[in-house]
């Protein structure tokens, strides 16, 4: 799955013109280096993504294409 749907769809990220221009600024790593949106994400992976002043670190558990508000928070884990 893309790195910017995957951002969608867990919710880390509300929409994916958004996740997509932080791809694109830089703010976004995965497994410690820089990503673009269209990188593909696998279960394993780590994904750090910069918010300001804040740095947020999960793991990804599980790929879905789709995800309910409850089940988004499956997909990931805070590292």
């Amino acid at each position: 799955m893309r790195l910017d749907k995957f951002l969608k769809v867990s919710r880390l990220i509300k929409r994916r013109t958004v996740a997509n221009e932080a791809c694109d600024a830089g703010r976004v790593a995965v497994n410690g280096k820089t990503a673009k949106a269209s990188q593909d994400i696998k279960a394993g992976d780590t994904i750090e993504i910069g918010f300001g002043t804040k740095n947020v670190k999960v793991e990804v558990l599980s790929i879905q294409d789709t995800s309910k508000k409850e089940e988004a928070k499956e997909l990931f884990k805070y590292l």
